[in-house]
């Protein structure tokens, strides 16, 4: 088999959540490109309505669930819907995070509603996903991707509640992996600053001169910010035959910092 195969998609299903924008609309259409058929899931009918049509207009396959992932019921409604329009799931991304309100705090001053819907956010849905997943896919197997974030590593000033969710990501996919093998795959993502609405939002970002200075502030090597496609080409690795060999591992893409 030419290397480049083990690359592609074709026959498989993958869900991506938090799917409508940003990172989660690149991979969607990034898996889509590989050959998959993807269903799109997030909050907003509309944005959902782009991403397929964006996918449909390439001659790929989507289908869009409009889906709370902080909530169990509507993630289980997903997966049944997913497999009923494509047939048996084979890829679940647990893209679906971010900082709620777009207003990072420090730990003592942060409410315990806020960190309560830090956590739903990105930590119990990633959960919530993977049981999801793995009950769809234990009999034929196949790859969940969590999305953490370079906040995983090391202290967050003014952004720790974030950081400690996504932290506690990290040891869930390794635990996940652990409890899933053979059949099922479990790894992570770990993106570094990506110029995303919710990135922006929080950071108050509102032209290139503060572009700029914020990235010369964060001191990355690669001296760039991230794009959706760079966290998608990661993805569609650790979904793919490319890395069969490879479960319960993070995969930090943050431009070398």
């Amino acid at each position: 088999m030419n290397i480049l195969d083990a690359f592609r998609l074709d026959g498989e299903v993958a869900v991506v959540t938090g799917g409508g924008k940003g990172i989660g609309r690149g991979i969607a259409i990034g898996l889509a490109q590989a050959g998959a058929a993807v269903v799109v899931a997030s909050r907003t009918q509309s944005d959902l309505d782009e991403v397929v049509a964006a996918i449909a207009g390439m001659g790929g396959k989507a289908l869009a669930v409009v889906t709370d992932a902080t909530d169990k019921a509507s993630l289980e409604n997903l997966g049944q819907k997913a497999a009923a329009h494509f047939g048996s799931i084979t890829i679940w991304v647990n893209n679906a995070g971010g900082i709620p309100d777009a207003t990072p705090r420090y730990l003592v001053k942060t409410s315990e509603a806020s960190w309560d819907a830090m956590m739903d956010l990105n930590l119990k849905a990633v959960w919530m996903g993977a049981v999801v997943a793995a009950n769809h896919m234990r009999d034929d197997g196949g790859a969940i991707v969590n999305i953490s974030s370079r906040a995983a590593m090391g202290p967050q000033v003014k952004n720790a509640p974030y950081g400690a969710a996504k932290a506690a990501v990290n040891s869930l996919t390794a635990s996940l992996a652990g409890e899933l093998a053979p059949k099922i795959r479990v790894n992570a993502v770990a993106p570094g600053p990506v110029l995303t609405q919710n990135f922006e939002e929080c950071l108050k970002i509102e032209n290139d001169e503060q572009r700029a200075a914020v990235l010369e502030l964060m001191g990355i090597p690669l001296k760039r910010y991230g794009r959706t496609d760079d966290i998608a080409a990661a993805v569609l690795f650790l979904a793919s035959p490319a890395s069969s060999w490879i479960s319960g591992q993070c995969l930090y893409v943050s431009g070398g910092r």
